[in-house]
């Protein structure tokens, strides 16, 4: 039985992370007292998380990186907003409000924070990886969401008994894997041409991470596809996704690009809400992501879609080469290429290793495990944050298995690291 407790969740975005509201909804139905801050109310998953029990209140309190003046009021609306809940706890799940709510509330505050981390992009980055360790404070604690996180904290210097491995979980009851035929019927193709998806946010690049192309490797996916075309012709390829923030400039450069590919065998085919039911239309996902947590591989592989996907952070735990998927490197269009014409021309064993990555993701990445396994987590960093600690590297015990590879391998739900 969960003790109780307030928890502060703090969430830069209203119609995203809907993991965040996954994740709400359990803790809820365990009877945590939870309490959302959101950009918004009202709009999207706002409804939903008071739904679930949550109280909704509307606080934007992301790092305003480009307009800098208005750094000093987000960060007394955090501390504002921390004086009017008054939680046990704080959660926060994506940077820039984790880097506002140690800015506001200083090194030595009495109240937990955890980070529950999104991906490992800033991690990658040596300037935002020292912030995000100078900022903290004793009572600040992380929850990686993939192997690659967790192992690159401990190289940081961060003390085992500080950090944690939990999934981030989905309703993995919503993914059938029924093909409906919808989406080839839209496309006008037969069942038996090959359809391959690339299904992704567009990112534009960012100067100041010294980006060229979008992180989500689009320009990759259209490269390797003109390869694949020499051997099979006969290939359709859809890409599925709109522009983040402000992307629409980058989104037209794709579709100039892709139109340059002179051919209708390539549709993008933008947004769209009836993603659970076009996807298992697809004979194969494609993941070529310059960074990446585990989520584009996802989907496809809960719908029992063979994947081919770049071997960059969490990744690899769940698209195994040679198991569950193909893993290439990223930035390759032409390892792309190789393993997406493989994995088209060997039907029975993409099928075979699908359904081993589909067993897989639904055992990591079941929502009400992972949720269970927050609230052991939250017990857990309570008792720690009350209790003095050494400041150097220690190694736990208590935390040892999870991060072992046999876990995952053995397509077994990792245990917490508690």
């Amino acid at each position: 039985m969960v003790a109780s407790m307030k928890v502060l969740h703090i969430v830069k975005t209203a119609v995203g992370a809907n993991w965040a509201y996954e994740q709400v909804r359990v803790l809820c139905s365990l009877g945590i007292e939870v309490v959302v801050a959101l950009p918004s109310d009202t709009e999207g998953l706002a409804p939903k998380y008071r739904e679930a029990g949550a109280t909704v209140v509307r606080a934007n309190l992301d790092f305003p990186a480009r307009r800098p003046w208005r750094i000093p009021s987000t960060l007394r609306a955090c501390r504002q907003l921390v004086a009017n809940v008054r939680p046990d706890l704080i959660h926060s799940h994506h940077v820039g409000p984790t880097f506002v709510a140690r800015l506001a509330l200083g090194k030595n505050s009495p109240i937990p924070r955890v980070f529950q981390v999104p991906g490992p992009l800033h991690l990658e980055h040596s300037f935002f990886a020292w912030l995000d360790i100078a900022l903290a404070g004793r009572r600040d604690f992380w929850i990686a969401t993939c192997r690659w996180t967790l192992q690159k904290y401990l190289d940081l210097g961060i003390i085992s008994d500080r950090v944690f491995l939990s999934y981030t979980g989905t309703d993995t009851n919503l993914f059938s894997g029924v093909r409906t035929g919808l989406l080839r019927k839209e496309l006008g193709i037969s069942p038996q041409a090959p359809l391959v998806g690339m299904v992704a946010y567009m990112y534009a690049p960012k100067w100041f991470l010294g980006q060229r192309q979008g992180l989500k490797g689009h320009e990759d996916f259209m490269a390797a596809l003109s390869l694949v075309r020499e051997t099979v012709p006969s290939i359709r390829a859809v890409i599925i996704g709109g522009p983040w923030g402000r992307a629409a400039r980058y989104e037209n450069r794709l579709r100039r690009l892709g139109a340059k590919l002179r051919g209708d065998w390539l549709t993008f085919l933008g947004w769209r809400r009836d993603l659970l039911a076009i996807y298992p239309d697809l004979d194969l996902a494609v993941v070529p992501s310059h960074s990446e947590n585990c989520g584009g591989a996802l989907e496809p592989l809960l719908c029992g879609i063979p994947v081919v996907a770049s071997n960059v952070g969490g990744l690899p735990d769940l698209v195994q080469d040679g198991k569950t998927g193909w893993l290439v490197p990223a930035r390759n269009p032409g390892a792309l290429a190789r393993a997406i014409l493989d994995a088209l021309q060997n039907t029975a064993e993409a099928r075979r290793r699908a359904s081993e990555g589909q067993e897989l993701a639904r055992s990591l990445f079941d929502v009400e495990r992972s949720g269970r396994e927050i609230a052991v987590i939250y017990e857990t960093l309570l008792e720690l944050a009350e209790s003095p600690r050494p400041a150097q590297r220690i190694e736990s015990s208590r935390i040892a298995t999870v991060q072992s590879e046999d876990a995952v391998m053995r397509s077994q739900p990792p245990r917490t690291q508690v």
